[in-house]
């Protein structure tokens, strides 16, 4: 399966990963290429979780435009 994920740096320069696709799915490394490799284990992990509990794997994403 693929995901997309957002990436971004927190303050104390602290890569995250977060995949929207799946509530709750964060992960995070001190560099973007450990940040990336981390976030592939919690999305396993997750959908192993939310397959246990009877949940669905994932929820819908969609891209919309807006005017800036």
């Amino acid at each position: 399966m693929k995901f997309n994920v957002t990436i971004d740096r927190d303050e104390d320069g602290i890569w995250v990963v977060e995949c929207p696709a799946i509530p709750g799915c964060v992960s995070q490394g001190e560099t973007k290429d450990v940040a990336l490799e981390n976030i592939q284990d919690a999305i396993y992990q997750c959908l192993q979780v939310r397959a246990e509990r009877g949940l669905p794997l994932t929820i819908e994403t969609r891209q919309i435009e807006v005017a800036a």
